[in-house]
């Protein structure tokens, strides 16, 4: 596990959602490509439900990490986008992701509408980069 300090500047906003600077001391930077709502064999889970879409995506980002020994504790920031982005779809986003990072301090995190991603079953798609020693 890398040292990872989340800081909350003054001055900022606080969000619980995210933090605004992580500053990372590990040896290893890990990288994982934008995950979408799909099963291991590729079928889509939970087509036309926001939430659902949310939570396969962020399990789908555990079995990436875990794989290079890392965990969700170790992501110093998240990119998601969104299909059709209303800011109404920014709590049930919220609340899907929350529980994966239930007693820590979130990551540094970026939100953007999209018109489309590459399948058009997907709403959400999430990249993420964790640093570990």
């Amino acid at each position: 596990m890398s040292k990872l300090e989340k800081l909350r500047p003054s001055g900022l906003h606080h969000n619980p959602a995210y933090s605004h600077v992580v500053v990372a001391s590990g040896a290893r930077t890990i990288y994982i490509a934008g995950q979408v709502s799909t099963d291991e064999e590729g079928r889509v889970v939970g087509e036309g439900d926001i939430a659902a879409q949310t939570t396969q995506v962020m399990h789908n980002i555990g079995l990436a990490l875990k794989s290079a020994g890392a965990s969700y504790s170790d992501i110093v920031k998240i990119t998601t986008f969104v299909v059709g982005y209303k800011p109404e779809l920014r709590p049930i986003i919220g609340k899907a992701r929350s529980v994966f990072f239930e007693g820590m301090e979130p990551p540094a995190s970026t939100l953007v509408g999209v018109t489309a991603l590459a399948a058009p079953e997907w709403l959400i798609e999430i990249e993420a980069v964790a640093v570990v020693d």
